[in-house]
C-alpha cells in the first residue's frame, strides 16, 4: 500500500456507522479535530476507532468504542524519537506477530481506520506512473485494519499513532500494486482489548478486496501531499489505462512524508 488516503466522512456518520461511544474528535477548546481529508498522509492525524476505558480509569471492564484523532505511523513505546513513525506507516501482516514495532500492538491494541478509499501509484511501460484511486464499489466506508500506540514524549506528553495493517495484492488489484490494506470479518472483536491471542486476532483479517473494490485514475495532483479537496478523487475525463509493472511511489519530485 502507498502512503495516501482519503477519509471524508461527515462525523454522524461515523458515530452512527461504528456505534461509537464516546467521540473525541473535539478539543477541550471546541476546535473540530474531524476534519475532510482527501488526501491523508503519514503524519497527519486521522480518525481512528479504537476501545479504551475512558480517560483517567484503567480498569479494561469499563472500555468504550472511542473515536479520536491518531497521528499516522506508529511510535513503538519503547521509541526515542517521533520520527521512527515515518517508517511504520504500514505494517505487513505476514510478520505482525514477530516485529517488535508490531508485536504489542497487535495483541492488545487494535484500531479500525475509516477510509473512503485509498491511492496507489501504477507505473507504465513508458515508465510514467499514474495514479488511481480504489474505493468500495457500493461508495461505502472502507473500513482499514490497523493498529495504534501510545507513545510519550520527552515532554511528558501523551501521543497516540497508528498504522494500516497490509497484504499481497491478488486479482485484478494486484496489477495496480502489489500490496493492499486489510479489513476484518468481526469489528467487536478485532477492537476488544480482551482478546490478547494474536493467532485468533489474525484469523479476523481478510484482505480489503473482498468488499468489492472499484479502482479509476486520478489526476497527478494528489501527489503534493500540501494538495486536499474532493477533486482528487475524481475520474480523469479520459483516462489511458496504463501497461506495465505496479510501483509504490508517486510520480519524481513527489513525496510521501
Amino acid at each position: 500500500m502507498c502512503g495516501r488516503y482519503a477519509t471524508a466522512r461527515a462525523r454522524q456518520e461515523l458515530l452512527d456507522e461504528f456505534r461509537i461511544e464516546v467521540d473525541e474528535t473535539v478539543a477541550d477548546d471546541g476546535r473540530d479535530l474531524l476534519q475532510p481529508d482527501y488526501n491523508a498522509a503519514p503524519t497527519k492525524d486521522v480518525p481512528a476507532v479504537l476501545v479504551r476505558p475512558p480517560h483517567g480509569s484503567d480498569t479494561p471492564e469499563q472500555a468504550l468504542r472511542t473515536l479520536r484523532m491518531v497521528r499516522w505511523g506508529l511510535v513503538p513505546s519503547w521509541a526515542k524519537d517521533l520520527s521512527i513513525g515515518n517508517r511504520m506507516i504500514n505494517a505487513r501482516v505476514e510478520t505482525l506477530a514477530e516485529k517488535p514495532a508490531f508485536r504489542r500492538a497487535f495483541a492488545r491494541r487494535r484500531c479500525l481506520l475509516p477510509a473512503d478509499g485509498y491511492y496507489e501509484w501504477y507505473k507504465g511501460e513508458n515508465g510514467k506512473k499514474q495514479p488511481f484511486f480504489i474505493r468500495p464499489d457500493d461508495g461505502g466506508v472502507l473500513p482499514m485494519a490497523g493498529l495504534y500506540e501510545l507513545w510519550k514524549s520527552p515532554e511528558g506528553e501523551w501521543l497516540f499513532t497508528c498504522t494500516v495493517i497490509t497484504a499481497e495484492a491478488a486479482d485484478e488489484l494486484g496489477h495496480i500494486h502489489d500490496r493492499m490494506p486489510m479489513t476484518v470479518t468481526d469489528p467487536d472483536a478485532w477492537l476488544d482489548p480482551a482478546l490478547t491471542d494474536t493467532s485468533r486476532a489474525g484469523a479476523l483479517l481478510v484482505p480489503a478486496m473482498t468488499r468489492n473494490l472499484e479502482a479509476y485514475p486520478v489526476g497527478k495532483e494528489v501527489g503534493n501531499v500540501r494538495s486536499t479537496g474532493p477533486q482528487l478523487i475524481k475520474p480523469l475525463a479520459d483516462p489511458t489505462p496504463p501497461i506495465g509493472d505496479p510501483s509504490d511511489t508517486p510520480d519524481e519530485g513527489d513525496t510521501l512524508f
